[in-house]
Protein backbone atom coordinates (compact mmCIF):
# COMPACT_ATOMS: atom_id res chain seq x y z
CA UNK A 1 0.00 0.00 0.00
CA UNK A 2 2.81 2.37 0.96
CA UNK A 3 4.71 1.42 -2.20
CA UNK A 4 1.64 2.26 -4.29
CA UNK A 5 1.27 5.67 -2.59
CA UNK A 6 4.98 6.40 -3.12
CA UNK A 7 4.70 5.49 -6.81
CA UNK A 8 1.66 7.74 -7.19
CA UNK A 9 3.47 10.63 -5.47
CA UNK A 10 6.48 10.21 -7.75
CA UNK A 11 4.20 10.12 -10.78
CA UNK A 12 2.34 13.23 -9.55
CA UNK A 13 5.59 15.11 -8.97
CA UNK A 14 6.84 14.02 -12.39
CA UNK A 15 3.64 15.24 -14.04
CA UNK A 16 3.82 18.55 -12.15
CA UNK A 17 7.44 18.99 -13.20
CA UNK A 18 6.47 18.22 -16.79
CA UNK A 19 3.62 20.75 -16.66
CA UNK A 20 5.93 23.37 -15.15
CA UNK A 21 8.52 22.70 -17.85
CA UNK A 22 5.87 23.05 -20.56
CA UNK A 23 4.64 26.34 -19.04
CA UNK A 24 8.19 27.67 -18.91
CA UNK A 25 8.75 26.62 -22.52
CA UNK A 26 5.48 28.32 -23.59
CA UNK A 27 6.43 31.49 -21.69
CA UNK A 28 9.88 31.47 -23.29
CA UNK A 29 8.37 31.13 -26.77
CA UNK A 30 5.81 33.87 -26.07
CA UNK A 31 8.58 36.18 -24.80
CA UNK A 32 10.68 35.41 -27.87
CA UNK A 33 7.69 36.06 -30.13
CA UNK A 34 7.01 39.44 -28.45
CA UNK A 35 10.67 40.40 -28.77
CA UNK A 36 10.69 39.49 -32.47
CA UNK A 37 7.49 41.49 -33.07
CA UNK A 38 8.84 44.49 -31.15
CA UNK A 39 12.17 44.33 -32.97
CA UNK A 40 10.40 44.09 -36.33
CA UNK A 41 8.24 47.11 -35.51
CA UNK A 42 11.29 49.11 -34.42
CA UNK A 43 13.12 48.27 -37.65
CA UNK A 44 10.08 49.14 -39.81
CA UNK A 45 9.48 52.40 -37.92
CA UNK A 46 13.15 53.31 -38.25
CA UNK A 47 13.10 52.66 -41.99
CA UNK A 48 9.86 54.63 -42.47
CA UNK A 49 11.17 57.51 -40.35
CA UNK A 50 14.36 57.62 -42.40
CA UNK A 51 12.39 57.62 -45.67
CA UNK A 52 10.11 60.43 -44.45
CA UNK A 53 13.00 62.49 -43.06
CA UNK A 54 15.24 61.93 -46.09
CA UNK A 55 14.15 65.15 -47.91
CA UNK A 56 14.75 67.19 -44.74
CA UNK A 57 18.12 65.54 -44.14
CA UNK A 58 19.13 66.16 -47.75
CA UNK A 59 18.06 69.80 -47.43
CA UNK A 60 20.29 70.18 -44.36
CA UNK A 61 23.13 68.60 -46.33
CA UNK A 62 22.63 71.03 -49.22
CA UNK A 63 22.59 73.96 -46.78
CA UNK A 64 26.16 73.10 -45.76
CA UNK A 65 27.26 72.33 -49.32
CA UNK A 66 29.05 74.80 -51.65
CA UNK A 67 27.21 75.41 -54.90
CA UNK A 68 30.15 73.95 -56.82
CA UNK A 69 29.51 70.56 -55.19
CA UNK A 70 25.78 70.66 -55.85
CA UNK A 71 25.88 71.34 -59.60
CA UNK A 72 28.14 68.50 -60.70
CA UNK A 73 27.69 65.25 -62.58
CA UNK A 74 28.36 63.37 -59.34
CA UNK A 75 25.56 62.73 -56.89
CA UNK A 76 26.84 64.29 -53.67
CA UNK A 77 24.53 63.40 -50.81
CA UNK A 78 26.91 64.78 -48.18
CA UNK A 79 29.06 67.91 -48.44
CA UNK A 80 32.70 67.12 -49.06
CA UNK A 81 33.76 70.53 -47.74
CA UNK A 82 31.05 71.70 -45.29
CA UNK A 83 30.70 75.45 -45.00
CA UNK A 84 28.55 78.01 -43.16
CA UNK A 85 28.86 80.52 -45.99
CA UNK A 86 25.36 79.76 -47.26
CA UNK A 87 23.81 80.73 -43.92
CA UNK A 88 25.91 83.89 -43.72
CA UNK A 89 25.02 84.94 -47.26
CA UNK A 90 21.34 84.19 -46.66
CA UNK A 91 21.37 86.62 -43.74
CA UNK A 92 23.25 89.22 -45.81
CA UNK A 93 21.29 89.02 -49.07
CA UNK A 94 17.90 89.67 -47.44
CA UNK A 95 16.91 90.99 -43.98
CA UNK A 96 16.07 87.48 -42.81
CA UNK A 97 16.37 88.42 -39.13
CA UNK A 98 13.66 91.05 -39.63
CA UNK A 99 11.43 88.53 -41.37
CA UNK A 100 11.89 86.03 -38.53
CA UNK A 101 11.06 88.73 -35.97
CA UNK A 102 7.91 89.66 -37.89
CA UNK A 103 6.82 86.03 -38.07
CA UNK A 104 7.43 85.50 -34.36
CA UNK A 105 5.45 88.64 -33.52
CA UNK A 106 2.55 87.79 -35.83
CA UNK A 107 2.40 84.11 -34.85
CA UNK A 108 2.68 84.91 -31.14
CA UNK A 109 -0.10 87.53 -31.22
CA UNK A 110 -2.37 85.26 -33.27
CA UNK A 111 -1.78 82.36 -30.88
CA UNK A 112 -2.50 84.46 -27.78
CA UNK A 113 -5.54 86.08 -29.40
CA UNK A 114 -7.07 82.79 -30.50
CA UNK A 115 -6.62 81.22 -27.06
CA UNK A 116 -8.45 84.13 -25.42
CA UNK A 117 -11.22 84.60 -28.00
CA UNK A 118 -11.87 80.90 -28.55
CA UNK A 119 -12.00 80.15 -24.83
CA UNK A 120 -14.53 82.98 -24.31
CA UNK A 121 -16.72 81.81 -27.20
CA UNK A 122 -16.49 78.18 -26.09
CA UNK A 123 -17.54 79.18 -22.56
CA UNK A 124 -20.67 80.84 -23.98
CA UNK A 125 -21.57 77.75 -26.03
CA UNK A 126 -20.89 75.38 -23.12
CA UNK A 127 -22.24 77.03 -19.95
CA UNK A 128 -24.58 79.85 -20.96
CA UNK A 129 -28.17 79.39 -22.09
CA UNK A 130 -29.39 81.83 -24.70
CA UNK A 131 -31.77 81.74 -27.62
CA UNK A 132 -30.41 80.19 -30.81
CA UNK A 133 -27.22 78.89 -29.18
CA UNK A 134 -27.13 75.65 -31.15
CA UNK A 135 -27.94 77.39 -34.43
CA UNK A 136 -25.15 79.93 -33.92
CA UNK A 137 -22.72 77.14 -33.06
CA UNK A 138 -23.69 75.28 -36.22
CA UNK A 139 -23.07 78.43 -38.27
CA UNK A 140 -19.65 78.83 -36.65
CA UNK A 141 -18.77 75.23 -37.49
CA UNK A 142 -20.06 75.69 -41.03
CA UNK A 143 -17.38 78.32 -41.63
CA UNK A 144 -14.80 75.53 -41.46
CA UNK A 145 -16.13 74.24 -44.80
CA UNK A 146 -15.40 77.54 -46.55
CA UNK A 147 -11.88 77.59 -48.02
CA UNK A 148 -9.78 80.64 -47.28
CA UNK A 149 -9.26 81.29 -50.99
CA UNK A 150 -13.00 81.96 -51.34
CA UNK A 151 -12.91 84.90 -48.92
CA UNK A 152 -9.41 86.27 -49.43
CA UNK A 153 -10.46 88.87 -52.04
CA UNK A 154 -13.35 90.23 -49.97
CA UNK A 155 -11.10 90.35 -46.91
CA UNK A 156 -8.47 92.22 -48.92
CA UNK A 157 -11.00 94.80 -50.09
CA UNK A 158 -12.19 95.28 -46.52
CA UNK A 159 -8.74 95.85 -45.01
CA UNK A 160 -7.80 98.02 -47.98
CA UNK A 161 -10.72 100.37 -47.31
CA UNK A 162 -9.73 100.46 -43.65
CA UNK A 163 -6.19 101.50 -44.61
CA UNK A 164 -4.58 98.54 -42.90
CA UNK A 165 -2.38 97.33 -45.76
CA UNK A 166 1.29 96.71 -45.06
CA UNK A 167 0.91 96.80 -41.28
CA UNK A 168 1.00 94.40 -38.35
CA UNK A 169 -2.71 94.58 -37.59
CA UNK A 170 -3.64 93.43 -41.11
CA UNK A 171 -1.57 90.30 -40.48
CA UNK A 172 -2.93 89.69 -36.98
CA UNK A 173 -6.52 90.92 -36.57
CA UNK A 174 -8.21 88.75 -39.26
CA UNK A 175 -6.85 85.62 -37.55
CA UNK A 176 -7.61 86.38 -33.90
CA UNK A 177 -10.27 83.66 -33.75
CA UNK A 178 -10.99 80.34 -35.43
CA UNK A 179 -13.87 77.88 -35.59
CA UNK A 180 -11.49 75.01 -34.94
CA UNK A 181 -10.31 76.60 -31.68
CA UNK A 182 -13.88 77.25 -30.54
CA UNK A 183 -14.77 73.63 -31.25
CA UNK A 184 -11.70 72.32 -29.41
CA UNK A 185 -12.35 74.37 -26.27
CA UNK A 186 -16.08 73.69 -26.33
CA UNK A 187 -15.57 69.93 -26.48
CA UNK A 188 -13.17 70.18 -23.57
CA UNK A 189 -15.54 72.35 -21.53
CA UNK A 190 -18.40 69.92 -22.18
CA UNK A 191 -16.55 67.34 -20.08
CA UNK A 192 -16.92 69.60 -17.01
CA UNK A 193 -20.12 69.33 -14.93
CA UNK A 194 -22.48 72.28 -15.13
CA UNK A 195 -22.67 72.18 -11.32
CA UNK A 196 -19.13 73.57 -11.27
CA UNK A 197 -20.32 76.75 -12.96
CA UNK A 198 -23.49 76.91 -10.85
CA UNK A 199 -21.52 76.58 -7.62
CA UNK A 200 -19.19 79.37 -8.72
CA UNK A 201 -22.16 81.61 -9.53
CA UNK A 202 -23.71 80.95 -6.11
CA UNK A 203 -20.42 82.02 -4.51
CA UNK A 204 -20.61 85.30 -6.43
CA UNK A 205 -18.05 84.46 -9.11
CA UNK A 206 -18.46 86.44 -12.34
CA UNK A 207 -18.24 84.81 -15.75
CA UNK A 208 -14.83 86.27 -16.58
CA UNK A 209 -13.44 85.31 -13.19
CA UNK A 210 -14.81 81.79 -13.63
CA UNK A 211 -13.06 81.54 -17.01
CA UNK A 212 -9.66 82.87 -15.96
CA UNK A 213 -9.53 81.49 -12.42
CA UNK A 214 -11.19 78.09 -12.86
CA UNK A 215 -11.62 77.03 -16.48
CA UNK A 216 -8.30 78.03 -18.02
CA UNK A 217 -6.14 76.46 -15.25
CA UNK A 218 -8.08 73.22 -15.76
CA UNK A 219 -7.63 73.27 -19.54
CA UNK A 220 -3.85 73.40 -19.79
CA UNK A 221 -3.75 70.45 -22.19
CA UNK A 222 -6.27 72.08 -24.53
CA UNK A 223 -4.40 75.40 -24.33
CA UNK A 224 -1.12 73.64 -25.14
CA UNK A 225 -2.65 71.86 -28.12
CA UNK A 226 -4.23 75.07 -29.36
CA UNK A 227 -0.99 77.01 -28.94
CA UNK A 228 1.12 74.52 -30.90
CA UNK A 229 -1.44 74.12 -33.67
CA UNK A 230 -2.10 77.86 -34.04
CA UNK A 231 1.54 78.94 -33.89
CA UNK A 232 2.63 76.49 -36.59
CA UNK A 233 -0.25 77.52 -38.86
CA UNK A 234 0.45 81.23 -38.33
CA UNK A 235 4.18 80.72 -38.88
CA UNK A 236 3.53 78.97 -42.20
CA UNK A 237 1.04 81.51 -43.59
CA UNK A 238 1.88 82.51 -47.16
CA UNK A 239 -1.02 83.72 -49.30
CA UNK A 240 -2.40 86.41 -46.97
CA UNK A 241 0.98 88.01 -46.05
CA UNK A 242 1.94 87.92 -49.74
CA UNK A 243 -1.22 89.82 -50.64
CA UNK A 244 -1.28 92.49 -47.91
CA UNK A 245 2.42 93.31 -47.38
CA UNK A 246 4.77 95.09 -49.73
CA UNK A 247 7.77 96.27 -47.72
CA UNK A 248 10.65 94.44 -46.07
CA UNK A 249 9.62 95.89 -42.70
CA UNK A 250 6.32 93.99 -42.75
CA UNK A 251 7.10 90.82 -44.71
CA UNK A 252 7.01 87.53 -42.86
CA UNK A 253 9.65 84.87 -43.20
CA UNK A 254 7.68 82.69 -45.63
CA UNK A 255 7.48 85.58 -48.08
CA UNK A 256 11.00 86.86 -47.50
CA UNK A 257 12.63 83.51 -48.12
CA UNK A 258 11.49 83.55 -51.75
CA UNK A 259 13.61 86.69 -52.26
CA UNK A 260 16.70 84.46 -52.11
CA UNK A 261 15.68 82.83 -55.38
CA UNK A 262 17.44 84.25 -58.46
CA UNK A 263 18.83 83.10 -61.79
CA UNK A 264 22.30 82.17 -60.53
CA UNK A 265 23.16 78.68 -59.36
CA UNK A 266 24.20 79.83 -55.88
CA UNK A 267 20.63 80.83 -55.08
CA UNK A 268 19.61 77.19 -54.62
CA UNK A 269 22.01 76.59 -51.74
CA UNK A 270 21.22 80.02 -50.28
CA UNK A 271 17.50 79.39 -50.38
CA UNK A 272 17.84 75.92 -48.87
CA UNK A 273 19.99 77.38 -46.08
CA UNK A 274 17.29 79.98 -45.44
CA UNK A 275 14.60 77.30 -45.45
CA UNK A 276 16.54 75.24 -42.92
CA UNK A 277 16.80 78.28 -40.64
CA UNK A 278 13.11 79.15 -40.81
CA UNK A 279 11.79 75.62 -40.25
CA UNK A 280 13.79 75.17 -37.06
CA UNK A 281 11.36 77.18 -34.86
CA UNK A 282 8.26 75.33 -36.06
CA UNK A 283 9.95 71.93 -35.80
CA UNK A 284 11.26 72.74 -32.32
CA UNK A 285 7.85 73.86 -31.12
CA UNK A 286 6.22 70.74 -32.55
CA UNK A 287 8.79 68.43 -30.95
CA UNK A 288 8.43 70.12 -27.56
CA UNK A 289 4.63 70.29 -27.69
CA UNK A 290 3.68 67.13 -29.58
CA UNK A 291 2.60 65.25 -26.45
CA UNK A 292 0.59 68.25 -25.31
CA UNK A 293 -0.93 68.52 -28.79
CA UNK A 294 -2.04 64.87 -28.87
CA UNK A 295 -3.30 64.97 -25.27
CA UNK A 296 -5.26 68.15 -25.89
CA UNK A 297 -6.82 66.87 -29.11
CA UNK A 298 -8.13 63.70 -27.45
CA UNK A 299 -8.71 64.82 -23.85
CA UNK A 300 -12.15 66.23 -24.56
CA UNK A 301 -13.24 63.36 -26.77
CA UNK A 302 -13.81 60.84 -23.94
CA UNK A 303 -15.74 61.56 -20.78
CA UNK A 304 -15.15 59.85 -17.49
Amino acid sequence: MNDTIAVDNRALKKSQAEILRMQQEANRKALMRRRVQKGTLIVLNTVMAFVMLLPLLYAVSIAFMPSSELFTTEMNLLPQQPTLENFVQALVKVPLARFVLNSFLVAGCITFGQIISCSLAAFSFSFLDFKGKNIIFMLVMATMMIPGEATIISNYLTVSKLGWLDSYHVLIIPYLTSAMGIFLFRQFYMSFPVSLFESAKIDGCSNLRFIFKILLPLTKSAIGAMAVYTFINAWNMYMWPLLVTGSNEMRTVQIGISMLDSVDSQSITLMIAGVVMIILPSISIFIVGQKQLIRGMFSGAVKG
